[in-house]
Formats: structure tokens, C-alpha cells, sequence
């Protein structure tokens, strides 16, 4: 028989990143699910400012996980800042078209 043609599908969030308390050091996951056909590439973005990972960067210790998650192994917290701290947004782009999710903000807990 003739299979129906999965039509593409632009991405949307099905999941959207929280805001998270994270104590320095410790490992922190902002959430992402995006849905789409073909399957969306998802990137991060901290206040504006595209978020690099270990696929990137080796030595970055941050890592987006296959679902689209990102995963920070230890906040990074130093005398000159916290340059882990800001607002997220997760944006899944396919050819259709892209889809941003709702802003997350990450905290660092103070000392």
C-alpha cells in the first residue's frame, strides 16, 4: 500500500527551559524540546549573545544534550562575575522556519 507522505513541519518548543537557583560549582540543566520535520537544530542563546558548547569548544563546560537541553557540569562563578548567570532562550531552527521558547533566567545562589 501507499504510505502517506509525512508532510515537513516547522519546529516548535515542546518543552520550555525553567528558571533555576543553581549553587556555584554545581551542575545545572536549562531544559529544551523542540519538534519539527526535519528534526530542528537547537541553539542557545544568553542575553542575546549565542551560547557556545563543547561541540564548539572542547574544553566548554557547557553541553547540549542530543533532546536540546543544555547542560552546564558546574556553574562558573568568579571574583570578576558570574558569566553563567542570565537569561536563556532555546531557538530551534529547520527550514520552515524557527521557534524560540519562553526566556529562563539562571541564577547563581549567593556565597
Amino acid at each position: 500500500g501507499s504510505h502517506a507522505q509525512l508532510e515537513d513541519t516547522a519546529p516548535r518548543i515542546v518543552e520550555h527551559p525553567t528558571d533555576v537557583l543553581v549553587s556555584k560549582g554545581e551542575p545545572a540543566t536549562l531544559s529544551c524540546k523542540a519538534e519539527g520535520r526535519p528534526a530542528p537544530v537547537v541553539e542557545w542563546y544568553k542575553d542575546g549573545e549565542r551560547v557556545e558548547t563543547d561541540r564548539e569548544d572542547p574544553r566548554s563546560h557547557r553541553t547540549l544534550l542530543p533532546g536540546g537541553s543544555l547542560f552546564f557540569l558546574r556553574i562558573l562563578h568568579g571574583r570578576r562575575g558570574k558569566p553563567d548567570e542570565g537569561v536563556y532562550v532555546c531557538v530551534a531552527r529547520n527550514y520552515l522556519g524557527e521557534a524560540t521558547s519562553r526566556n529562563a533566567s539562571l541564577e547563581v545562589a549567593g556565597e
